[in-house]
């Protein structure tokens, strides 16, 4: 990996196109490595990539593989709400169904 472009590609989650508006700051290598997360903030970049774009970053930095940390994010959950959708064999539905 030889630029900041081809980098945000291989992590995937089309980090690429999220940074689009930081062209200047990704025209070069050394200034993609100083970039922060309050620079992506003003570049109006959502918390979650954000947070992972700066997690890879340094994940690379300490040596790691990219095909040993990067990853999809997690799919949608099907039922929403907290705990189990079946409790004693019953399916769940409304607490008035008890």
């Amino acid at each position: 990996i030889e630029t900041p472009e081809a980098f945000l590609k291989a992590i995937g989650r089309s980090s690429d196109t999220k940074l689009s508006s930081l062209s200047e700051s990704l025209a070069e290598w050394n200034s993609f490595w100083q970039l922060r997360g309050s620079e992506m903030k003003q570049a109006s970049v959502p918390v979650r990539d954000r947070r992972y774009i700066l997690w890879s970053m340094e994940k690379y930095r300490l040596g790691w593989a990219i095909k040993d940390f990067a990853h999809e994010p997690k799919p949608r959950k099907q039922i929403r709400g907290r705990g189990p959708s079946v409790q004693f064999g019953k399916r769940i539905r409304s607490r008035r169904d008890r």
